[in-house]
């Protein structure tokens, strides 16, 4: 087990280390942000200045070995364009960005769990074949056109539910939440359901396919001559190894939600780290835009290492192989 944890936190850091290299790199060709810091008055002169003064003007080894020592000290840097430090901006839209994934990865555990083991024994029946229509359309729309259509649809048409905005919020220490507000869940509720659908469709379709599979085993076979009972035998025996797949892709899944919830906050003017992301790019804000590819990628890895752990606590057959 401590092998397995080694390892994997190893190649934790080579990956984080390669996407800060592709983030500093990649972002050397968006534009200049003197530019964008300076007005029309500004001489060349003071941007010279300016240019040195930030350090953009050093060898491009110097500058990414400054940025990466910045990053392990923790110091993230200042803004371009608002010279406030972008940990205190991360930081400040992480709970908006972290509420909306978890919400809408429930919405789509909550309704497409139930829907996939439904449609797994129910193959053939109507209601299944709607279900699938419905989830083979939401999937095929884009996340923005959804957004659009709910807005139009509960807030321009019936007036039911916030259009854009974070609504009424709760400081709980230093985290800001609009989990314990009414006005904070109306304003959730669109952007969660439209973040929600496409991982919905996944874990739907995933859930039925490992489900008939299952119930196709010998062992599932076995017990049906036994005569156990067909609740035990649905949720007892076939989905609980059913989930054992799944685990992975929820995790992963996870990570997608918090590293793609950037069209649905620019909808729905979500306050959370991809709107920042993408006020970076307008501005070009390099330290900004190279911050949040380093969280998201954190949010990656570290999913994914909660997930290795999951799954090597759940299936015994890694750790059989560990051991030899």
């Amino acid at each position: 087990m401590a092998y397995f944890i080694l390892k994997r936190l190893v190649q934790s850091v080579f990956v984080m280390i390669a996407v800060a290299f592709l983030a500093f790199s990649l972002f050397r060709f968006v534009g200049d942000p003197v530019s964008q810091m300076t007005g029309v008055e500004t001489t060349v002169e003071d941007q010279d200045r300016l240019r040195e003064g930030l350090g953009l003007n050093d060898p491009f080894v110097v500058q990414f070995i400054r940025f990466s020592s910045d990053l392990l000290r923790g110091d993230f840097g200042f803004s371009y364009r608002t010279r406030q430090p972008v940990a205190e901006m991360i930081t400040n839209r992480i709970p908006a960005t972290l509420e909306l994934g978890v919400v809408a990865l429930l919405i789509s555990l909550i309704v497409g769990i139930p829907a996939g083991v439904y449609t797994a024994l129910r193959p053939r029946g109507i209601a299944t074949q709607l279900i699938l229509m419905t989830t083979l359309v939401g999937v095929s729309i884009p996340t923005f056109v959804i957004g659009i259509m709910l807005i139009f649809l509960f807030g321009v048409q019936l007036g039911l539910l916030p259009t854009f905005g974070r609504g009424g919020t709760v400081h709980i220490g230093s985290w800001e939440s609009s989990l314990f507000t009414f006005d904070g869940w109306k304003s959730l509720i669109l952007p969660a359901v439209t973040l929600g659908v496409y991982q919905l469709t996944l874990t739907m379709r995933l859930v039925r396919a490992q489900m008939m599979d299952v119930m196709r085993s010998d062992y599932i076979r076995f017990a049906m001559a036994r005569g156990v009972p067909l609740h035990s035998l649905y949720f007892r025996h076939a989905l609980a190894n059913t989930m054992v797949p799944v685990i992975t892709i929820i995790g992963l899944q996870f990570g997608g939600v918090i590293a793609f919830s950037i069209v649905t906050e620019s909808v729905f003017q979500w306050p959370g780290m991809g709107l920042l992301f993408l006020e970076s790019i307008r501005f070009v804000d390099i330290p900004v835009m190279g911050v949040y590819l380093v969280v998201i990628a954190f949010f990656f890895v570290l999913v994914n290492l909660i997930v290795d752990l999951l799954y090597f606590a759940i299936d015994p057959r890694l750790r059989v192989k560990e051991d030899v």
